[in-house]
């Protein structure tokens, strides 16, 4: 059990828009954050992770880490698009794992530009530009309709959860969009492709997240409470340009690289889906985070609809979802979401979450998917 990771600190630079902030910057103020709650210095890091995607350049690491002085210490930038987060947390954890190292820093930071990311950014093919899959949006809104018609999901589920997420997120100073919003709203805002409207998606922008990971042996100097890394899984998709196992291929009988991380995740943690008390996922769309929490397990195929509209996944209800707000209310600065899911789950299970606190709060479930097949679940657990 000795090396176990266990989080011993976290920091977050709230999600918004910063143009008179550099990426680093934004950066070093999550990792001063994450650092004074571990009650350590930036000398006491052993190795760091950092992910980042659209400002991603060989020296944003250690620019990152130059912020606290010269170090010489093994650093590693790591990209898997909206997923990268959740990869660096990974690689953070095996350096624990195979007793390398004691205590590591993984660092996510963005400075996203308005708007849907640019087909140059997002790494898609000439011919989906020219059929108008290069922008996320088209391949979010084909995978709702399938799931409307196969499940008879409705757009006003889909919109609750945006009305959910708001909500959640008007509790969340770290939020950019801390406004409620009502059902009517949401559907009322303009449609951006059939059938999903404006408010139903995240907006890509700027913010930084850090997570200080200790070895058990060395994690029982720094905490009385600790939250333990129980697993963390990367998959990525067999089918990576529109992921058809996932939106296209319900009679092939394949998994997503969603449920196969779940899969992965759930047995390194030793718990199932039961048991799981509250969960961050991949709302990029509000439809998503009705499909996510059934290739998670969660609900069963067709139930994610209904269990929102039943209230099931409400900060009060079965299986609070998305209890900071979402990336919908926190906006997407896609380095640093994944770990600022995990902000908000060390939160929760330190009771520490305020007006959002889940009750009795044990185990954390965090899940972040990226394009062209990347998908990562991290539990965290008390």
């Amino acid at each position: 059990m000795g090396n176990e990771a266990v989080v011993i600190g976290i920091g977050i630079h709230k999600f918004g828009r910063f143009p008179e902030k550099s990426v680093e910057e934004l950066g070093k103020y999550a990792v001063e954050m994450a650092l004074a709650d571990a009650n350590i210095g930036f000398k006491d890091v052993q190795a760091m992770f950092l992910s980042n995607s659209g400002n991603l350049y060989p020296g944003i690491g250690p620019k990152v880490a130059f912020m606290f002085g010269r170090t010489t210490i093994p650093i590693v930038n790591v990209e898997a698009a909206c997923a990268g987060g959740g990869a660096c947390l990974r690689m953070a954890q095996m350096a624990i794992k195979q007793g390398e190292y004691d205590i590591v820093l993984a660092v996510g930071v963005e400075k996203q530009p308005r708007g849907f990311l640019a087909p140059a950014i997002s790494g898609y093919e000439h011919w989906q530009a020219m059929s108008g899959l290069d922008e996320n949006p088209m391949y979010w809104a084909m995978k709702a309709r399938l799931h409307m018609k196969k499940y008879g999901t409705t757009i006003e589920q889909i919109a609750q959860v945006s009305v959910k997420n708001h909500k959640n997120g008007a509790l969340n100073p770290n939020a950019m969009y801390q406004k409620p919003m009502t059902l009517e709203e949401v559907l009322n805002s303009r449609v951006v492709c059939d059938p999903l409207t404006l408010y139903m998606f995240c907006a890509p922008n700027d913010g930084a997240a850090a997570v200080v990971l200790a070895s058990e042996k060395v994690a029982r100097r720094y905490t009385t409470k600790p939250v333990f890394l129980a697993a963390c899984a990367h998959r990525i998709s067999p089918y990576p340009e529109l992921d058809v196992g996932g939106y296209f291929g319900y009679n092939t009988g394949n998994k997503t690289s969603t449920t196969l991380a779940a899969i992965e995740a759930y047995e390194k943690a030793g718990i199932g889906p039961e048991d799981v008390s509250l969960a961050e996922l991949q709302d990029t769309d509000a439809s998503g985070e009705i499909i996510f929490s059934e290739e998670l397990l969660l609900f069963k195929e067709g139930e994610g609809g209904p269990a929102v509209s039943q209230g099931l996944t409400e900060l009060d209800g079965k299986l609070p979802i998305s209890t900071d707000g979402g990336i919908i209310s926190k906006g997407e600065p896609v380095g640093a979401s994944a770990l600022g899911q995990i902000y908000e789950g060390v939160l929760q299970l330190r009771g520490m979450a305020g007006p959002r606190q889940v009750k009795n709060a044990r185990v954390a479930l965090c899940h972040v998917r990226g394009a062209l097949g990347h998908a990562c679940v991290t539990i965290l657990k008390v």
